[in-house]
């Protein structure tokens, strides 16, 4: 598997979308909503296209899966946020519902990225 540039990864454009999809539900938050809990939420989801172009940048593989668990961390705790957010009213159920499960999908292709890597060698 031979990419030439981060966005030839699909997961990375994937999680790049899902950061661009949380910003805009947060910035329509009021300002405690937004310091209290949406800085963090947007930190999280967006660490996990960070994390994964990080890796990606190091050209070795090893240093390439540790930044991939470290977005998978990301990962799991943008669902945290978000199911706090759901539970503080600040998204609605059937949308954080939605979150949730892209967040799950991106999990399993994010640890199947991480099983491919190195194996070209």
């Amino acid at each position: 598997m031979s990419f030439h540039s981060i966005n030839d990864l699909e997961i990375y454009r994937e999680a790049m979308s899902l950061g661009e999809e949380i910003w805009l539900l947060v910035s329509k938050w009021g300002y405690f909503e937004k310091d209290a809990l949406g800085k963090q939420l947007t930190r999280s989801v967006d660490s996990i296209a960070a994390n994964i172009s990080e890796g990606y940048g190091r050209y070795h593989y090893k240093e390439n899966q540790k930044f991939c668990y470290y977005s998978r961390g990301s990962l799991l705790e943008t669902q945290t946020w978000i199911e706090k957010a759901v539970h503080r009213n600040l998204i609605e159920a059937e949308k954080g519902r939605e979150l949730y499960s892209q967040l799950e999908r991106l999990k399993k292709r994010l640890n199947t990225y991480i099983k491919s890597i190195g194996s070209e060698l």
